[in-house]
C-alpha cells in the first residue's frame, strides 16, 4: 500500500509537470494554429533565467519569476514577429514553419550551452528548510507548488480563451485570419501576443521545475516530448485536456517504472498513446483540429 501511495504522489507531481508544459503547446495551437516545437528549449531558457535572477543574483523569488516571465514574453513575441510572421508573408507551407521551429530549438539549446555551460546547475529551494510529509512521504514544496500552479494556469487559460474578447480574437485569428481581420481583429498583434503568452507559460514551467530537476541545457528536451504526447492524448488545443493528458502520461510512466521496469516506461507510454489515438484520434477531451472546427 505504501508503495502505491508513493507512486501515486510521484505520478501526480510528474503528470502536473507534463501538464504545465502541455498547456503551452495547446495554447499556441489554439491561438495561432501552429505547432511550437521550440517550446521545450524556451522552457530551458525560462529555467536558466529564473536560476540567474534567483540563485545567482539573489533576487526575491516573486521578482525573479516576474522578470523571467517578462523577458520570455518578449522573446516569444520577437520569435513570432521576427521569424514566424516573415515566413507566413512568404507563403511558405506549414511544414517549413515547423522545421524552422525545430531549427530554432537547436539554436536556443546550443546558445544556452554557450552562455550557461553544459554542467547542470542547482536551483536554490523556493522555501528553504520547509519539509512536507504526505502519507509519510517527504515531498519537495516546489512539487506541491507546481501541482497547484498547473491547475490554476489551466483554469485561467480555459476561462481566458473561451470567455474573454482577447481569447475569442485569438481563436478567430487562428481559424480564419482573413475573416478575423474583416471584423477588426489585428491578426498580426494577436499572433504576437499569443506567442508571448505561450512562452510565458512555458517559462513558468521552467522556473518551477528548476528546483525539482535541476537546471541544464536538456531540461526542456527531457520533459518536452512526454508533455507533447500528453497534449495530444488529452486533445491537442484543449486546456483541460492538456492537464488530463499530462497526468495520464505521468501515471503510466511512474506505475510502469514502479511495477514493471523503468527500462520500459517510455516504450509503454507511447504504445498506449498510439493505441488510444487509433480509437479516439481527437483525444480524451474530443478536441477537433482547427481546420475542422
Amino acid at each position: 500500500m505504501l508503495k502505491f501511495v508513493t507512486l501515486f504522489i510521484s505520478a501526480t507531481i510528474l503528470g502536473c509537470t507534463y501538464g504545465l508544459i502541455s498547456l503551452s503547446y495547446s495554447l499556441i495551437y489554439k491561438s495561432s494554429g501552429m505547432m511550437a516545437f521550440v517550446n521545450p528549449d524556451l522552457m530551458t531558457w525560462g529555467a536558466f533565467l529564473g536560476f540567474t535572477f534567483y540563485t545567482l543574483m539573489g533576487l526575491p523569488y516573486p521578482i525573479a519569476v516576474l522578470l523571467t516571465c517578462v523577458v520570455m514574453f518578449c522573446m516569444g513575441f520577437a520569435i513570432q514577429k521576427g521569424v514566424v510572421r516573415n515566413l507566413i508573408k512568404r507563403n511558405v507551407t506549414p511544414m517549413y514553419i515547423t522545421l524552422t521551429m525545430f531549427a530554432m530549438g537547436y539554436i536556443l539549446q546550443n546558445l544556452s550551452q554557450l552562455i550557461f555551460g553544459s554542467v547542470p546547475r542547482k536551483f536554490d529551494s523556493i522555501i528553504p528548510g520547509l519539509k512536507i510529509q504526505l502519507a509519510g512521504i517527504q515531498v519537495q514544496p516546489e512539487a506541491i507548488i507546481c501541482v497547484g500552479v498547473s491547475l490554476l494556469i489551466m483554469a485561467l487559460l480555459q476561462f481566458f480563451m473561451n470567455k474573454t474578447k482577447l481569447g475569442t480574437a485569438m481563436r478567430a485569428a487562428s481559424m480564419d485570419p482573413m475573416a478575423a481581420e474583416s471584423v477588426g481583429v489585428d491578426v498580426s498583434l494577436i499572433s504576437g501576443l499569443s506567442w508571448g503568452l505561450s512562452t510565458t507559460v512555458i517559462a513558468a514551467a521552467g522556473i518551477l521545475c528548476g528546483p525539482i530537476y535541476s537546471v541544464s541545457m536538456v531540461l526542456g528536451a527531457n520533459l518536452g516530448a512526454k508533455a507533447f504526447a500528453g497534449a495530444v492524448l488529452g486533445g491537442y488545443g484543449n486546456m483541460i485536456g492538456a492537464i488530463i493528458g499530462g497526468l495520464a502520461m505521468g501515471f503510466i510512466e511512474t506505475f510502469v517504472s514502479g511495477y514493471i521496469s523503468s527500462d520500459y516506461k517510455s516504450l509503454i507510454a507511447y504504445i498506449v498513446l498510439i493505441l488510444f489515438l487509433f480509437v479516439k484520434p481527437t483525444g480524451i477531451m474530443n478536441e477537433r483540429a482547427i481546420q475542422d472546427v
